[in-house]
């Protein structure tokens, strides 16, 4: 039976992974479906073709108007990340779960290994008043089940979806390329990667960063992060080597950018992140990845299709680089490692997933769970 979809969450156009993931999910499950969009201050309020209602975040109360245009599907499917909601650590997103009558699943991004007291707190009552939870590695489920209070038959794991990148030809560069992408700002490590640089000297490779600066961060910082970045290699004597290529792609331009590099290079600084769109993406495209020990690169890298290296450790970084640019048969060995690319399933694929467990819920949300 087609059901219709209520979608909650950051849209485009806003620029950020939340709202990409959004976005890809709800094109690819089938039946009607409708977004609630939650903006913050400076968004650009224009609504893409799809969005019924907007929740901006200075809208006193604007939770219930929310939950009402989410009440008009057949189930809601909420995207979670600290900060994204009104009110402290979020916590309107919680009058809302409780208002709707319709099934939720509830989708986390994050799963914080030392929240504040009142984030796990909340974070349990979002639990609570959700029809389902989905994680999207095993390492965010465990954590989930380990440090709050959840019920474990809620808790599904539906991995990130991702393009398919392969339908693009690889097309290699003269120098090796390196490439970095996503939103631009502090927290992705791309320093440390352009200190790497200096000790890949004569292997002469381009470095790539792609993607805009986030527009929260240029916000409050402006590009005091990217111009950090000129500066560092200037410094060093590799400008001549780093390109910043700052636009916002569509998903043919990305895929022929990905499916040019030889290695993608995450260097991300937090030792929380549990789920990487980026990540996915890299090893669906069969690119060889070089990535710190983020939680997500831990459990999809390990035996897989890359590289561990510690945070911060611009020589380790480098000589994990090289290995795959030198060594013979490596980055085909990598590549090849197809465990891990079962993990980085297709959005159709992941869509069903969703419908199967949308399917899974009761039609109506239990009376005695309305409060």
């Amino acid at each position: 039976m087609a059901r219709s979809y209520g979608f909650l969450s950051t849209h485009p156009p806003t620029r950020c992974g939340l709202a990409t993931f959004n976005s890809a999910l709800a094109a690819h499950l089938n039946g009607g479906h409708g977004i609630v969009r939650v903006t913050a201050e400076g968004d650009d309020e224009r609504p893409l073709p799809g969005v019924v209602h907007t929740w901006a975040a200075l809208e006193p109360g604007g939770w219930s108007d929310a939950a009402t245009a989410l009440n008009r599907h057949d189930v809601a499917i909420v995207q979670h990340e600290f900060g994204i909601y009104p009110g402290a650590d979020g916590r309107d997103l919680l009058p809302l779960l409780r208002r709707l009558s319709v099934p939720s699943v509830v989708v986390l991004h994050t799963v914080l290994v030392r929240p504040t007291p009142a984030q796990k707190v909340l974070l349990e009552e979002i639990a609570d008043a959700a029809g389902a939870i989905v994680l999207m590695t095993g390492t965010a489920r465990d954590r989930l089940l380990a440090g709050y209070r959840v019920d474990p038959a809620k808790v599904s794991v539906i991995p990130h979806g991702t393009a398919d990148h392969m339908r693009v030809p690889a097309r290699r560069h003269a120098r090796p390329h390196l490439l970095t992408w996503g939103l631009i700002g502090p927290g992705k490590g791309i320093e440390w990667a352009v200190r790497a640089l200096p000790h890949l000297g004569d292997l002469a490779p381009t470095y790539t960063i792609a993607g805009k600066t986030h527009p929260k961060v240029l916000e409050l910082q402006g590009e005091s992060y990217r111009d950090g970045l000129r500066e560092i290699a200037g410094r060093l004597g590799v400008a001549s080597s780093v390109r910043h290529d700052a636009v916002y792609r569509d998903q043919e331009s990305l895929s022929l950018l990905v499916r040019s590099a030889d290695v993608v290079v995450l260097p991300y600084d937090s030792t929380e992140q549990v789920t990487s769109g980026v990540l996915i993406e890299a090893v669906a495209a069969g690119v060889p990845v070089v990535a710190t020990t983020f939680p997500h690169a831990v459990e999809l890298l390990t035996d897989g299709p890359g590289l561990l290296v510690p945070h911060r450790d611009p020589v380790a970084l480098a000589a994990a680089v090289r290995r795959v640019l030198t060594e013979p048969g490596l980055a085909d060995e990598l590549t090849g490692r197809t465990h891990a690319l079962a993990s980085a399933p297709l959005w159709p694929s992941v869509a069903a997933r969703y419908a199967a467990l949308v399917g899974s819920l009761p039609a109506e949300r239990p009376t005695a769970a309305l409060r």
